[in-house]
């Protein structure tokens, strides 16, 4: 079994649990910008499995889920949690509309297209994300929903990255919770990882994006885990409140 088989399952493994870690925090505490990680985070491990079913065997709905999940929506999703953890703003609800929107338009756009892959073009000898070009048609020849990817794209980068960075700058200026700091700088690292790996994708070095992948699932859910960690006064504060229960 070749790494470009290996790689993809261990970040579907990593990002499944993340993804069950975030929605068990948003059934238990009803916020928001936890369902949209969970739901961003599952899109990312359904993109890894696709990946890696891919380099096993051709399927066109698993090349829908790759393309979909993996390639276009999840990093719009995560970002946008972000969004909601920094701004408790009514706008944020209507950027919400138009993401499930674009999301729903960019499904359709799929869906048009799967009639002319051409499967033809398929090898598990390379990477998907090196010979997709090759197998979706040309946005000249119907397949527009290659238009909305860098939209969801550079909006999750922006909102992930940017709101990380913000997050740890104030932990750190105030002197506070240390361990939001390193996680916010943990989960920024990771998506800079996958950002970069996308960008090589795009400029013929699609070999990078499974690794790139991988860094990002391990260093975002470690990020996660450090910032979510109970510092030692909250921890008293805990057991103080349950023992006047």
């Amino acid at each position: 079994m070749s790494l470009n088989t290996i790689l993809p399952f261990l970040s579907t493994a990593v990002m499944f649990i993340f993804t069950a870690f975030v929605l068990q925090r948003f059934f238990v505490r009803r916020k928001l910008h936890f369902l949209f990680w969970g739901v961003g985070l599952a899109m990312f491990g359904a993109g890894s499995f696709a990946e890696a079913y891919l380099a096993i065997a051709w399927n066109k709905w698993v090349f829908f889920i790759w393309y979909l999940f993996g390639a276009a929506l999840n990093a719009g999703w995560i970002g946008h949690g972000t969004m909601y953890l920094l701004f408790r703003k009514k706008w944020v609800h209507v950027i919400t509309v138009i993401l499930i929107a674009g999301s729903l338009v960019a499904a359709i756009l799929m869906l048009r297209i799967m009639p002319l892959l051409d499967a033809s073009q398929f090898t598990t000898a390379q990477p998907v994300s090196e010979q997709y070009r090759t197998i979706m048609p040309s946005v000249e020849d119907g397949a527009y929903v290659r238009l909305t990817t860098p939209f969801f794209n550079i909006y999750g980068l922006f909102t992930l990255v940017g709101g990380a960075i913000w997050s740890a700058w104030l932990f750190w200026r105030k002197r506070v919770l240390p361990n939001r700091v390193v996680g916010n700088v943990l989960i920024a690292t990771g998506a800079l990882s996958i950002g970069l790996a996308s960008t090589l994708t795009r400029l013929g070095y699609g070999g990078y994006l499974y690794l790139g992948e991988l860094v990002a699932a391990v260093l975002m859910f470690a990020g996660f885990l450090v910032a979510a960690k109970p510092q030692p006064h909250e921890q008293a504060e805990r057991v103080a409140a349950h023992a006047t229960d």
